[in-house]
């Protein structure tokens, strides 16, 4: 990650962390300012993001269900640090459909970081 969008412009900062979220807050040509989950702000090229959408359990553990529903079955129990693919998200329902490694469940948008509100993921 880069202080400014051009490469003459310092790296600030390399991500270890496969699939990690990000929030993309602007777009200048080829580069993308994003923000991590801990807030930090930057510039990366484009082709070096991925559209596969992820999320991240923050805080404490969170629970993925078998149903979209606050009472289902617990499918597995996600640790802060936990990374998982977001499958499909409504944008009217708190929760969203997600796998983590083998596991398939469902989980409250509120309780994890990399999807807004009200965004539809599809």
């Amino acid at each position: 990650m880069r202080i400014g969008p051009d490469l003459r412009y310092k790296i600030e900062w390399t991500y270890q962390r496969k699939d990690l979220p990000v929030q993309i807050v602007e777009e200048h040509q080829i580069w993308r300012r994003i923000r991590d989950p801990e807030g930090t702000e930057g510039w990366v090229q484009r082709p070096l993001l991925t559209s596969r959408r992820t999320f991240l359990v923050q805080g404490e553990e969170r629970v993925l269900r078998r149903r979209p529903e606050e009472g289902a079955d617990a499918v597995a129990r996600l640790k802060p640090g936990v990374i998982g693919a977001i499958r499909k998200c409504e944008a009217e329902s708190p929760w969203c459909e997600a796998r983590v490694g083998d596991f398939r469940g469902w989980i409250k948008r509120s309780e994890v970081w990399g999807v807004a509100s009200d965004e539809a993921v599809n």
